[in-house]
Protein backbone atom coordinates (compact mmCIF):
# COMPACT_ATOMS: atom_id res chain seq x y z
CA UNK A 1 0.00 0.00 0.00
CA UNK A 2 1.05 3.39 -0.74
CA UNK A 3 1.01 7.09 1.12
CA UNK A 4 1.64 9.78 -1.20
CA UNK A 5 1.86 13.19 -0.68
CA UNK A 6 0.39 16.02 -3.66
CA UNK A 7 0.14 19.75 -3.70
CA UNK A 8 1.09 22.10 -6.50
CA UNK A 9 4.20 23.74 -5.49
CA UNK A 10 6.94 22.12 -2.82
CA UNK A 11 8.75 24.94 -2.12
CA UNK A 12 12.09 26.03 -0.51
CA UNK A 13 11.74 27.11 3.55
CA UNK A 14 7.97 28.04 3.45
CA UNK A 15 5.91 26.43 5.90
CA UNK A 16 3.98 24.38 4.15
CA UNK A 17 7.20 22.31 2.09
CA UNK A 18 8.47 21.97 5.40
CA UNK A 19 5.48 20.26 7.10
CA UNK A 20 5.14 17.83 3.73
CA UNK A 21 8.95 16.92 3.83
CA UNK A 22 8.87 16.09 7.60
CA UNK A 23 5.44 13.72 6.74
CA UNK A 24 7.16 12.07 3.97
CA UNK A 25 9.43 11.08 6.62
CA UNK A 26 7.32 9.69 9.18
CA UNK A 27 5.15 8.25 7.16
CA UNK A 28 8.09 6.51 5.51
CA UNK A 29 9.29 5.23 9.33
CA UNK A 30 5.45 4.28 9.85
CA UNK A 31 6.52 1.58 7.02
CA UNK A 32 4.74 2.62 4.07
CA UNK A 33 5.81 3.22 0.68
CA UNK A 34 5.82 7.17 -0.14
CA UNK A 35 6.30 10.04 -2.50
CA UNK A 36 5.97 13.53 -2.75
CA UNK A 37 4.20 14.66 -6.07
CA UNK A 38 4.10 18.29 -7.22
CA UNK A 39 3.92 20.64 -9.87
CA UNK A 40 6.49 22.86 -9.45
CA UNK A 41 9.63 21.67 -7.61
CA UNK A 42 11.74 24.41 -6.11
CA UNK A 43 15.10 23.97 -7.31
CA UNK A 44 17.14 24.26 -4.07
CA UNK A 45 15.30 21.13 -2.85
CA UNK A 46 17.73 17.72 -2.62
CA UNK A 47 17.03 16.18 -6.36
CA UNK A 48 15.05 13.10 -6.13
CA UNK A 49 13.03 14.67 -2.92
CA UNK A 50 9.54 15.17 -5.44
CA UNK A 51 8.89 13.65 -8.65
CA UNK A 52 6.21 15.34 -10.78
CA UNK A 53 2.50 15.55 -10.96
CA UNK A 54 2.65 13.08 -14.37
CA UNK A 55 4.71 10.52 -12.86
CA UNK A 56 2.03 9.78 -10.25
CA UNK A 57 0.35 6.59 -11.71
CA UNK A 58 -1.58 3.41 -10.89
CA UNK A 59 -2.91 4.25 -7.63
CA UNK A 60 -5.10 1.41 -6.31
CA UNK A 61 -7.73 1.79 -4.28
CA UNK A 62 -6.46 0.88 -0.88
CA UNK A 63 -3.69 3.22 -1.73
CA UNK A 64 -4.15 6.50 0.03
CA UNK A 65 -3.32 10.26 -1.32
CA UNK A 66 -2.84 13.51 0.97
CA UNK A 67 -3.62 16.50 -0.62
CA UNK A 68 -2.30 19.78 0.64
CA UNK A 69 -4.33 22.41 -0.25
CA UNK A 70 -3.47 26.08 0.51
CA UNK A 71 -3.68 27.86 -3.01
CA UNK A 72 -6.15 27.87 -5.94
CA UNK A 73 -4.36 25.66 -8.63
CA UNK A 74 -6.05 23.34 -11.40
CA UNK A 75 -4.56 20.31 -9.59
CA UNK A 76 -7.33 20.31 -6.80
CA UNK A 77 -10.39 19.38 -9.66
CA UNK A 78 -8.25 16.83 -10.90
CA UNK A 79 -8.02 15.12 -7.71
CA UNK A 80 -11.01 12.89 -8.21
CA UNK A 81 -9.57 11.27 -10.99
CA UNK A 82 -7.36 9.20 -8.64
CA UNK A 83 -9.17 6.42 -7.55
CA UNK A 84 -8.05 5.58 -4.14
CA UNK A 85 -8.27 6.78 -1.12
CA UNK A 86 -8.14 10.44 -0.40
CA UNK A 87 -7.24 13.12 3.18
CA UNK A 88 -6.94 16.51 2.32
CA UNK A 89 -4.67 18.58 4.65
CA UNK A 90 -6.23 22.07 5.10
CA UNK A 91 -4.25 24.75 5.46
CA UNK A 92 -6.07 27.35 4.05
CA UNK A 93 -6.19 30.17 2.26
CA UNK A 94 -6.63 33.78 2.60
CA UNK A 95 -9.47 35.73 1.52
CA UNK A 96 -9.55 37.45 -2.17
CA UNK A 97 -11.05 40.74 -0.61
CA UNK A 98 -7.04 41.28 1.02
CA UNK A 99 -5.05 41.43 -2.25
CA UNK A 100 -8.29 43.42 -4.69
CA UNK A 101 -6.18 46.50 -4.04
CA UNK A 102 -3.00 44.96 -4.33
CA UNK A 103 -2.60 42.27 -7.50
CA UNK A 104 -4.97 41.44 -9.69
CA UNK A 105 -2.97 37.69 -9.66
CA UNK A 106 -3.32 37.29 -6.30
CA UNK A 107 -7.15 38.19 -5.74
CA UNK A 108 -7.81 35.25 -8.85
CA UNK A 109 -5.61 32.78 -7.33
CA UNK A 110 -7.39 33.05 -4.05
CA UNK A 111 -10.63 32.54 -5.75
CA UNK A 112 -9.52 29.92 -7.53
CA UNK A 113 -8.48 28.83 -3.85
CA UNK A 114 -11.93 28.92 -2.36
CA UNK A 115 -13.93 27.63 -5.35
CA UNK A 116 -11.52 24.47 -4.96
CA UNK A 117 -12.62 23.97 -1.51
CA UNK A 118 -15.98 24.12 -1.99
CA UNK A 119 -15.45 21.63 -5.21
CA UNK A 120 -13.55 19.07 -2.51
CA UNK A 121 -16.27 19.52 -0.21
CA UNK A 122 -17.76 15.91 -1.23
CA UNK A 123 -14.16 14.71 -3.17
CA UNK A 124 -12.37 13.72 -0.15
CA UNK A 125 -12.43 11.13 2.78
CA UNK A 126 -10.79 12.74 5.52
CA UNK A 127 -9.37 15.99 6.51
CA UNK A 128 -6.39 17.29 8.45
CA UNK A 129 -7.10 20.75 9.45
CA UNK A 130 -3.98 22.40 10.81
CA UNK A 131 -6.25 24.58 13.58
CA UNK A 132 -9.59 24.29 14.96
CA UNK A 133 -10.43 27.71 12.82
CA UNK A 134 -9.60 26.07 9.58
CA UNK A 135 -12.10 22.88 10.66
CA UNK A 136 -14.85 25.59 11.85
CA UNK A 137 -14.42 27.21 8.32
CA UNK A 138 -15.06 23.71 6.24
CA UNK A 139 -18.15 22.90 8.40
CA UNK A 140 -19.39 26.68 7.39
CA UNK A 141 -18.52 25.39 3.32
CA UNK A 142 -20.59 22.14 4.05
CA UNK A 143 -18.05 19.84 4.88
CA UNK A 144 -19.27 16.43 6.14
CA UNK A 145 -16.50 14.30 6.41
CA UNK A 146 -14.77 13.21 9.65
CA UNK A 147 -12.62 16.29 10.20
CA UNK A 148 -8.92 16.14 12.81
CA UNK A 149 -6.90 18.73 13.99
CA UNK A 150 -3.58 18.01 12.96
CA UNK A 151 -0.85 21.20 13.74
CA UNK A 152 1.75 21.83 11.54
CA UNK A 153 4.80 19.45 11.97
CA UNK A 154 8.27 21.47 12.62
CA UNK A 155 11.61 20.33 13.05
CA UNK A 156 12.48 22.61 15.79
CA UNK A 157 16.05 21.54 15.59
CA UNK A 158 16.70 23.52 12.56
CA UNK A 159 16.61 26.33 14.54
CA UNK A 160 19.46 25.86 17.01
CA UNK A 161 21.86 26.44 13.94
CA UNK A 162 24.09 29.33 14.42
CA UNK A 163 22.48 32.69 13.71
CA UNK A 164 24.26 35.57 11.14
CA UNK A 165 26.70 36.96 13.25
CA UNK A 166 26.73 39.86 10.80
CA UNK A 167 22.86 40.78 11.71
CA UNK A 168 23.89 40.15 15.27
CA UNK A 169 26.43 42.79 15.39
CA UNK A 170 24.45 45.05 13.31
CA UNK A 171 21.49 45.15 15.83
CA UNK A 172 22.70 44.80 18.76
CA UNK A 173 23.06 48.73 19.75
CA UNK A 174 21.05 48.74 22.92
CA UNK A 175 17.91 49.59 21.10
CA UNK A 176 14.66 47.31 21.70
CA UNK A 177 14.04 45.41 18.79
CA UNK A 178 10.39 44.83 17.94
CA UNK A 179 9.91 42.13 15.27
CA UNK A 180 7.28 40.62 13.06
CA UNK A 181 7.92 37.52 10.87
CA UNK A 182 6.09 37.04 7.53
CA UNK A 183 5.24 37.69 4.00
CA UNK A 184 5.12 41.26 3.43
CA UNK A 185 1.21 40.95 2.33
CA UNK A 186 -2.07 42.73 3.11
CA UNK A 187 -4.04 39.74 5.20
CA UNK A 188 -1.09 40.56 7.61
CA UNK A 189 -1.73 44.35 8.39
CA UNK A 190 1.88 45.45 8.79
CA UNK A 191 0.74 49.09 8.03
CA UNK A 192 -1.08 48.23 11.56
CA UNK A 193 2.13 47.00 13.47
CA UNK A 194 3.73 50.10 12.26
CA UNK A 195 1.18 51.97 13.78
CA UNK A 196 1.46 50.52 17.31
CA UNK A 197 5.07 50.87 16.66
CA UNK A 198 4.57 54.62 15.86
CA UNK A 199 2.64 55.02 19.56
CA UNK A 200 5.00 52.87 20.75
CA UNK A 201 8.04 54.71 20.09
CA UNK A 202 6.55 57.86 21.68
CA UNK A 203 7.07 55.92 25.36
CA UNK A 204 10.27 54.53 23.86
CA UNK A 205 12.62 56.08 21.04
CA UNK A 206 15.35 54.17 21.14
CA UNK A 207 13.53 51.71 19.43
CA UNK A 208 12.95 49.59 15.91
CA UNK A 209 10.58 47.55 14.23
CA UNK A 210 12.08 45.19 11.70
CA UNK A 211 9.54 43.37 9.63
CA UNK A 212 10.65 40.34 8.32
CA UNK A 213 9.52 39.08 5.05
CA UNK A 214 9.52 38.87 1.49
CA UNK A 215 7.73 40.99 -0.78
CA UNK A 216 7.73 38.65 -3.63
CA UNK A 217 4.61 39.86 -5.79
CA UNK A 218 3.75 42.13 -2.82
CA UNK A 219 6.11 45.06 -4.13
CA UNK A 220 3.28 47.95 -4.55
CA UNK A 221 1.87 46.90 -0.80
CA UNK A 222 5.60 47.14 0.63
CA UNK A 223 6.42 50.23 -1.16
CA UNK A 224 2.93 51.91 0.93
CA UNK A 225 3.83 50.37 3.79
CA UNK A 226 7.40 52.03 3.59
CA UNK A 227 6.13 55.52 2.55
CA UNK A 228 3.44 55.19 5.45
CA UNK A 229 6.50 54.55 7.94
CA UNK A 230 8.48 57.96 5.94
CA UNK A 231 5.17 59.70 6.74
CA UNK A 232 4.68 59.03 10.17
CA UNK A 233 8.23 59.79 11.16
CA UNK A 234 9.95 56.71 11.63
CA UNK A 235 11.12 55.65 8.25
CA UNK A 236 14.71 55.13 9.84
CA UNK A 237 13.77 52.62 12.71
CA UNK A 238 11.29 50.64 10.33
CA UNK A 239 13.09 47.87 8.95
CA UNK A 240 12.16 45.76 5.85
CA UNK A 241 15.48 42.84 5.33
CA UNK A 242 13.53 41.52 2.44
CA UNK A 243 13.91 37.61 0.89
CA UNK A 244 16.79 36.71 3.45
CA UNK A 245 18.47 33.59 3.98
CA UNK A 246 17.59 31.17 7.11
CA UNK A 247 20.45 32.10 9.52
CA UNK A 248 19.57 36.17 8.89
CA UNK A 249 15.64 34.70 10.35
CA UNK A 250 17.42 33.30 12.99
CA UNK A 251 19.36 36.66 13.56
CA UNK A 252 16.09 38.26 14.15
CA UNK A 253 14.03 35.91 16.55
CA UNK A 254 17.08 36.12 18.76
CA UNK A 255 17.80 39.86 18.48
CA UNK A 256 13.85 40.59 19.07
CA UNK A 257 12.71 41.83 22.43
CA UNK A 258 8.94 41.72 21.51
CA UNK A 259 6.70 39.68 18.76
CA UNK A 260 3.74 41.68 17.79
CA UNK A 261 1.80 40.10 15.60
CA UNK A 262 -1.45 42.44 13.79
CA UNK A 263 -2.64 40.07 11.40
CA UNK A 264 -6.39 39.38 10.47
CA UNK A 265 -6.08 36.19 8.20
CA UNK A 266 -3.90 33.04 9.38
CA UNK A 267 -4.80 29.49 8.97
CA UNK A 268 -1.90 28.55 11.24
CA UNK A 269 0.79 31.26 11.85
CA UNK A 270 3.91 28.77 12.13
CA UNK A 271 6.15 32.51 13.40
CA UNK A 272 4.09 32.55 16.49
CA UNK A 273 5.56 29.36 17.17
CA UNK A 274 9.16 30.14 16.74
CA UNK A 275 8.62 32.93 18.32
CA UNK A 276 7.58 31.01 21.40
CA UNK A 277 10.59 29.07 20.85
CA UNK A 278 13.15 31.58 21.12
CA UNK A 279 11.01 33.18 24.63
CA UNK A 280 10.29 36.09 22.61
CA UNK A 281 7.15 37.17 24.16
CA UNK A 282 4.50 37.52 21.73
CA UNK A 283 1.65 40.20 21.44
CA UNK A 284 -1.23 39.56 18.83
CA UNK A 285 -4.42 40.55 17.53
CA UNK A 286 -6.98 37.83 18.15
CA UNK A 287 -8.10 37.12 14.64
CA UNK A 288 -8.43 33.81 12.66
CA UNK A 289 -6.19 31.16 14.07
CA UNK A 290 -4.18 33.27 16.07
CA UNK A 291 -6.09 32.34 19.10
CA UNK A 292 -5.26 28.40 18.41
CA UNK A 293 -2.00 28.78 17.98
CA UNK A 294 -1.47 30.61 20.89
CA UNK A 295 -3.72 28.76 23.13
CA UNK A 296 -3.48 30.81 26.23
CA UNK A 297 -0.02 31.53 25.92
CA UNK A 298 1.37 35.34 24.91
CA UNK A 299 -0.85 38.36 25.01
CA UNK A 300 -3.87 38.30 22.96
CA UNK A 301 -5.31 41.80 22.03
CA UNK A 302 -9.32 42.10 21.76
CA UNK A 303 -8.77 45.17 19.70
CA UNK A 304 -5.92 46.60 16.90
CA UNK A 305 -5.92 50.16 18.32
CA UNK A 306 -2.52 51.22 18.26
CA UNK A 307 -2.18 53.36 21.46
CA UNK A 308 -3.54 49.92 23.10
CA UNK A 309 -0.97 47.92 21.37
CA UNK A 310 1.57 50.00 22.36
CA UNK A 311 1.14 50.57 25.97
CA UNK A 312 0.57 46.36 25.81
CA UNK A 313 4.44 46.69 24.35
CA UNK A 314 5.61 48.82 27.24
CA UNK A 315 4.04 47.24 29.93
CA UNK A 316 5.63 43.45 28.59
CA UNK A 317 8.86 45.56 27.92
CA UNK A 318 9.49 46.98 31.12
CA UNK A 319 7.83 44.47 33.54
CA UNK A 320 10.39 42.06 34.19
CA UNK A 321 8.17 40.02 36.41
CA UNK A 322 5.31 39.92 33.61
CA UNK A 323 7.24 39.18 30.73
CA UNK A 324 9.10 36.30 32.61
CA UNK A 325 5.59 35.04 33.38
CA UNK A 326 4.76 35.40 29.17
CA UNK A 327 7.65 33.35 28.19
CA UNK A 328 6.70 30.52 30.80
CA UNK A 329 3.46 30.37 29.23
CA UNK A 330 4.61 30.20 26.12
CA UNK A 331 7.26 27.44 26.68
CA UNK A 332 4.46 25.61 27.90
CA UNK A 333 2.27 25.83 25.07
CA UNK A 334 5.28 24.97 22.54
CA UNK A 335 5.74 21.59 24.21
CA UNK A 336 1.96 20.51 22.49
CA UNK A 337 4.10 21.74 19.24
CA UNK A 338 6.94 19.53 19.47
CA UNK A 339 7.89 17.08 17.11
CA UNK A 340 7.23 14.17 18.67
CA UNK A 341 3.57 15.15 19.72
CA UNK A 342 2.65 16.61 16.39
CA UNK A 343 3.94 13.34 15.11
CA UNK A 344 2.40 10.95 17.45
CA UNK A 345 -0.82 12.89 16.36
CA UNK A 346 0.14 12.26 13.00
CA UNK A 347 0.89 8.98 13.03
CA UNK A 348 -2.61 8.09 15.16
CA UNK A 349 -4.97 9.94 12.75
CA UNK A 350 -3.17 8.35 9.54
CA UNK A 351 -3.60 4.68 10.94
CA UNK A 352 -6.99 5.13 12.03
CA UNK A 353 -7.79 6.18 8.47
CA UNK A 354 -6.26 3.68 7.17
CA UNK A 355 -7.72 0.84 9.27
CA UNK A 356 -11.31 2.38 8.35
CA UNK A 357 -11.84 4.14 11.88
CA UNK A 358 -12.21 7.57 9.89
CA UNK A 359 -13.65 8.34 6.52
Amino acid sequence: MRVVQLLPTLSFGDAIGNDTIALKGVISEMGYSTDIYAENIDKRLPGGLAKKVDKLRDLKKDDVLIYHKSTGTDLTFKLEKYKCRRIMVYHNITPAEFFRSYSVPATQLTELGYKGVEFLRDKVDYVLAVSAYNKSELLKMGYTCPIDIRPILIKFDDYRQAPDEAVIKKYSDGKKNIIFVGRIAPNKKQENVIRAFYSYKKLNPESRLILVGSARGMENYRDRLAKYARALGIGDDVVFPGHIKFSEILAYYHLADAFVCMSEHEGFCVPLVEAMFFDVPIIAYDTSAISDTLGGSGVLLDSNDPVYAAAVMDRVLTDDKLRESIIAGQRRRLEDFSYENVRAVFERELRDFIDGRKG
